[in-house]
């Protein structure tokens, strides 16, 4: 388990046991979407190596997905999941299935962008709207955990980009049933995760680190929390990126790197004790 700060020795025994003592505070920083650019790429490693990110989820389909699995084989103290990805969201460049899937895109071969339709994109732009199948489905979700999980040695688990499990009843029985079969099933309700009370996303960096101090001054013995954001870097290919909603995302996942990398965040999580954990310790319990 790495961490990015000196912590005592009796913590540290802890986090290696998977029966971590009654009336610790256990906390799970996810960073999503490595693989989907190179910025994201780089904001990750770096919320890993010189911050408190302790598990990450990569995108299979995505263009940036080789240089991802390079750097994550050069980072082997870094949990991984597979984040199973059926959307295409953003609008300047876009990515589709690893598979013959021709149900789940578009006239030119990609993702939608969505899966429920909703204000910014109407019913033509969802896949739940489409006539999907969901043998594609599964042979697409199936494609990506195998191919994570030969590039990849350090995965543990699979998560969702975009809610894509949650949104019929076929697809969450054949995810479960999927997730079931690669033994990357980690159940976080289960072990009674709870998300970090976070109040408010905070416009200025300033705000961000605040919020997010505060969350963590909240946090209660015994319990487990976990906190999921994009990490990325402030680059021209971000800005870039967007989509009807959401342009501001080259500054706004730049300062998720930052707060994951500030000190002022990693001294609180040293005063309380916080442990830094991660979906695998999870799974070994």
């Amino acid at each position: 388990m790495k961490t990015i700060f000196i912590i005592p020795l009796v913590l540290f025994a802890c986090l290696t046991l998977s029966n971590c003592q009654e009336g610790s505070i256990r906390l799970i920083v996810r960073g999503d979407d490595i693989g989907s650019t190179h910025a994201a790429n780089l904001g990750c490693i770096e919320s890993y190596k010189n911050g408190i990110m302790t598990t990450v989820e990569i995108m299979v389909p995505c263009p940036w997905y080789p240089e991802a699995v390079k750097l994550l084989n050069e980072n082997p103290g870094l949990d991984v999941g597979v984040h199973v990805t059926i959307t295409s969201e953003w609008e300047n460049f876009k990515w589709g299935p690893i598979t013959h899937a021709p149900s789940l895109t578009d006239e030119y071969g990609y993702f939608y962008p969505m899966i429920w339709a909703n204000d910014e994109f109407p019913a033509e732009r969802a896949l739940r709207e489409q006539d999907w199948k969901i043998e594609e489905i599964e042979q697409e979700m199936r494609a990506q955990i195998e191919r994570a999980m030969k590039d990849i040695p350090q995965i543990s688990h699979v998560s969702c980009h975009m809610g894509c499990s949650n949104w019929d009843d076929q697809v969450r029985e054949v995810y479960r049933k999927i997730v079931k079969e690669y033994n990357l099933e980690i159940d976080l309700r289960g072990s009674n995760v709870e998300g970090l009370p976070v109040e408010g996303k905070g416009e200025t960096l300033e705000e961000r680190i605040h919020n997010f101090v505060e969350a963590l001054k909240k946090t209660e013995k015994g319990k487990t929390y976990m906190f999921v954001e994009h990490p990325a870097l402030a680059t021209p290919e971000m800005e870039a990126i967007g989509h009807s909603g959401y342009y501001g995302v080259n500054l706004d996942r730049d300062l998720v790197t930052k707060v994951f990398t500030s000190e002022e965040v990693k001294k609180v999580i040293k005063e309380r004790g916080i442990e830094l954990i991660s979906y695998k310790d999870l799974g070994e319990k």
